[in-house]
């Protein structure tokens, strides 16, 4: 007897059909929801099972003394990495040392360098692999900000941009390449900028320099994709990071570091450091492809994708709210052009950030 027959006879043929029809449909949707379930589990096991476990791991890090670097090391130190760092001020590395000692208990080792010398990073990298005797992440995170309108920026701050935020993470992959490959598994973590994503005004140099790092690490990931070794970008939007007080400014220096303090320091549009680290570090764990740090950013990087002729409208618009060009090209550190807005509560955040992440001596 078929399924058709054991139906109650009361009902007709047609209507038999039909109930049929229905329960077909009914268990077809419980096949396909328990298939897809399982292989959900499956590649939660298998992502679990592939994470990259940063125990005894060396981790070097550029740009570590200070501000997002210092916090990445002092969350890699957590998570039991041996750590490197590096930075042009031997002062300023001691007391990233003692930073990242004190809060973690890991192994740090320091590295004076400057990393727009090609013969000075290949030489760290090399000091780091004869200390350590291997190398198992590279984070490039060294980098430069100059703020100002196109007026004031000069061919030279275009090239040191290029060398520092560019040429920099290019020689530290290509020296520390060779070695890694030859492991069954390694990390590369590049720090870009949302400002690879979309260009802004007053940060043209610097957002020259961050495309073309973007466009480095994920053709670097492409091409390492058949190895063990993952590339992992990494687009933050505005961080608390304290370094605006560092960050190099031009044309009307007070102005400029006014709008750049409050926008980088305050909660509605900027992260904490230490929340940024975390994210970091996890996506270097995970081997994701790409992070974009901060739902602002994200979104604007979207949009942008959607939209580009409108996105560079509206940042036009948002530009004729910027400081114009002042008469000179003279750079100033942040540090020196505060006024009363930019030492008030506004930017209280950012000082905090800048005090506990090394941006200012202790």
């Amino acid at each position: 007897m078929n399924l058709l027959d054991r139906i109650d006879f009361n009902l007709s043929p047609r209507t038999k059909k039909q109930v049929l029809a229905a329960a077909a449909v009914v268990a077809g949707g419980v096949f396909l929801a328990s298939a897809a379930t399982a292989v959900a589990a499956t590649a939660l096991i298998r992502r679990s099972r592939n994470l990259f476990s940063l125990k005894g791991k060396v981790v070097f890090i550029t740009g570590g003394s200070r501000g997002l670097g210092l916090a990445m090391a002092e969350e890699f130190g957590r998570r039991g990495a041996r750590i490197a760092i590096c930075a042009r001020d031997a002062e300023e590395l001691e007391r990233a040392r003692q930073i990242i000692e004190r809060e973690t208990g890991a192994t740090v080792m320091t590295f004076v360098c400057d990393v727009s010398d090609r013969a000075q990073v290949e030489a760290t990298i090399q000091g780091v692999q004869s200390h350590f005797g291997t190398l198992d992440v590279l984070v490039n995170n060294a980098g430069i900000i100059a703020v100002g309108p196109i007026e004031n920026q000069t061919l030279d701050d275009f090239e040191e941009a290029m060398k520092i935020n560019f040429w920099s993470q290019v020689y530290s992959t290509l020296a520390a390449l060779p070695s890694m490959r030859e492991r069954a598994e390694a990390r590369i973590v590049n720090i870009t900028s949302i400002g690879g994503k979309v260009s802004v005004p007053h940060l043209i140099p610097y957002c020259c320099s961050k495309f073309a790092a973007v466009a480095f690490s994920e053709g670097l990931r492409a091409e390492l994709a058949k190895t063990g070794l993952k590339v992992v970008t990494i687009a933050p939007g505005l961080m608390r990071t304290g370094s605006h007080i560092n960050a190099d400014f031009k044309g009307k220096h007070s102005d400029e570091f006014t709008w750049f303090s409050l926008s980088g320091n305050n909660p509605v549009t900027s992260i904490s450091v230490a929340r940024a680290a975390r994210q970091i570090v996890g996506a270097t764990v995970s081997g994701r492809a790409e992070l974009i740090i901060t739902w602002q950013a994200e979104l604007l990087a979207r949009f942008h994708g959607l939209a580009p002729g409108l996105t560079t409208h509206i940042l036009g618009l948002v530009n004729r709210t910027l400081p114009n060009a002042g008469a000179s090209a003279e750079k100033r550190k942040g540090k020196e052009s505060h006024n009363l807005i930019t030492k008030s509560p506004l930017t209280a955040l950012g000082e905090m950030a800048a005090r506990r992440y090394n941006q200012k001596p202790a």
